[in-house]
């Protein structure tokens, strides 16, 4: 069974916090966060990182500020270590998954303007699109995005993110996650206590179990 250790926080945090992920990233995610065009974003940006180096260098036992990234072929960051890890933000909410197989993970804000249904015609499987059609509108937004997440998790635990075709595999729009087709030896678990957001974890492994980690709780920076 594949433990993932998942981390949830939000991104808008003080000055100090600010200053010091600031201090830990290098000079390439620095430019990076400077191609941001508002402060709101280079901000949640330098968190983002910094979080990421700061969990990586515990597990690992290195110091954040000197760990160093590889890209696989389709851009994903890894470590040499071997410890396998994945990141999304939306809103101002951030999660981070650690694992010792490949792990993928996403989360999503439920918009509640979003004209959602061309884009699931355009983008799901076809048994996606009937099961989000068969829905009331609230219930479809939230399966909507609960599909979205799950699909964008697995595509991310591949490594292809989404250069891989949505429409190769299906997944549930319920709110019990599972997937259906196409991704036979992975496993999936939703996210469920993040209220307006839909997430999930995606492994490669038979069994799946999380341990969710509040980030707040993490106060030695």
């Amino acid at each position: 069974m594949a433990v993932v250790e998942v981390h949830l926080g939000a991104l808008d945090v003080g000055e100090a916090e600010l200053a010091h992920f600031a201090g830990l990233i290098d000079a390439e995610e620095r430019a990076r966060a400077e191609r941001y065009r508002f402060e709101r974003d280079r901000r949640r940006f330098i968190v983002r990182r910094g979080w990421l180096r700061t969990l990586l260098g515990r597990h690992v036992g290195q110091a954040p500020e000197r760990l160093t990234f590889t890209f696989g072929p389709y851009g994903k960051p890894e470590l040499a270590s071997g410890l396998c890890f994945s990141q999304s933000h939306s809103g101002e909410r951030m999660i981070i998954a650690l694992s010792d197989v490949e792990v993928g993970c996403d989360i999503e804000r439920i918009d509640e303007a979003m004209d959602w249904r061309p884009i699931a015609e355009s983008l799901f499987a076809p048994a996606e699109r009937e099961a989000l059609a068969a829905l009331p509108e609230a219930e479809g937004r939230q399966g909507f995005f609960a599909c979205w997440a799950r699909k964008e998790a697995f595509v991310k635990a591949l490594g292809h993110g989404l250069s891989y075709p949505l429409e190769a595999f299906t997944v549930s729009v319920t709110p019990e996650a599972r997937l259906l087709s196409g991704a036979e030896a992975w496993s999936i678990a939703a996210l469920s206590h993040e209220p307006g957001y839909a997430g999930a974890v995606v492994v490669r492994d038979g069994a799946l179990a999380c341990r969710s980690i509040d980030i707040k709780t993490l106060h030695e920076l």
